[in-house]
């Protein structure tokens, strides 16, 4: 694909509908949402956009600003590669004819819900060219259909829930279970620092479904619908092992997000500095370099807390900083990351 190129360029002629939709960042509440629990994300300013216009066959053409190749998918089937995104929200969305499709997105990969970005733009867009009868959060619940159904992550709602909800200006809180939410100030005198650790991941061939399953068991053995209804870890004497360790990990999890509510940015920070720790050491789903990168953020003098985020396994961290040191921060620590992991990393937001 060269640069520059975009929907008209492609297709000679132009779209007949465009809609976007930003990633997200999650500062609370990692791997809660598939168990009822309560999430603390904010939208980031990077977006996906899809453009669509019928194209009078009955082959969808796919086109990526960052794919050189076409994909072709006749209509009713999935595709590979980035074609299941779309074709899933096609076939949820009931379309019969071929279609046109460009995206153009700068949301990084991992961690960062580029594809929730993806599905949300693609129903967005949908939306517009049909017509569709579907608010802003039955589009983000067919989002997650279609990562069940379509890419085969069997994924909880906070990414396209906060894709199709959230801004940049707040956190919002979310209750997994009811869809209940409202909008959370940051912490006074504190941002957001978003940094890409260099290390890839591919969410649907990493132990994401596994956590699933074994927090699953760990619920049906306590005999509870979700972890959601457990309140006290000490609730959770019952079990045994790694099931133990995943089921300790969802509880003191939700007990964080409900303890920030209201933190100052110093609380706030311990308990990312806590989250960090436990998405490390009971669910497993960090990385050494990520690791260190999280070490070298929570040692800045100005740096409040630090986490993975996202499913894990790579991708992104997220810092509370102090108001105004996001740049500082991250020319200080991704030299240092550098030098002790041999890897580049990124700075994302700001």
């Amino acid at each position: 694909m060269k640069a520059g190129e975009n929907y008209e360029a492609v297709f000679g002629s132009p779209p007949e509908a465009v809609a976007s939709a930003p990633g997200r960042v999650n500062l609370l509440g990692e791997h809660t949402d598939y168990q009822g629990g309560f999430v603390l994300p904010t939208a980031i300013p990077q977006r996906a956009t899809v453009s669509l216009g019928r194209n009078g066959t009955n082959t969808h053409v796919l086109r990526s600003a960052s794919v050189p190749l076409a994909l072709h998918v006749p209509v009713g089937s999935v595709g590979e590669s980035f074609a299941p995104y779309l074709t899933g929200c096609f076939e949820l969305s009931g379309v019969t004819e071929g279609l046109n499709a460009f995206i153009a997105s700068d949301v990084p990969s991992g961690g960062l819900s580029s594809s929730a970005a993806l599905e949300v733009a693609t129903l967005r867009a949908l939306r517009e060219l049909y017509n569709l009868e579907l608010d802003d959060v039955a589009l983000a619940l067919r989002g997650v259909q279609v990562e069940h159904e379509f890419v085969g992550v069997l994924c909880g709602v906070m990414d396209q829930m906060a894709s199709s909800l959230a801004d940049t200006r707040t956190l919002l809180l979310i209750d997994t279970r009811t869809l209940e939410r409202r909008p959370v100030p940051l912490p006074a005198g504190a941002e957001v620092l978003v940094l890409d650790s260099g290390v890839p991941r591919r969410l649907a061939e990493s132990g994401y479904n596994e956590r699933r399953a074994q927090v699953e068991e760990a619920s049906r053995l306590l005999g509870v619908a979700q972890l959601r209804d457990v309140l006290n870890v000490a609730d959770l004497d019952g079990l045994h092992g790694i099931l133990k360790q995943r089921a300790r990990h969802v509880v003191s999890e939700n007990a964080r997000v409900l303890e920030a509510l209201g933190a100052d940015a110093a609380h706030f920070g311990e308990l990312m500095n806590a989250s960090h720790a436990s998405l490390r050491d009971d669910y497993e789903v960090s990385h050494p370099n990520v690791d260190q990168l999280v070490a070298l953020l929570q040692a800045h003098a100005q740096v409040y807390g630090a986490r993975i985020t996202g499913a894990g396994f790579g991708g992104a961290v997220v810092a509370l900083v102090r108001e105004g040191a996001a740049l500082e921060v991250a020319q200080a620590v991704l030299p240092l990351y550098y030098q002790q992991s041999g890897v580049w990393g990124m700075r994302v937001v700001p």
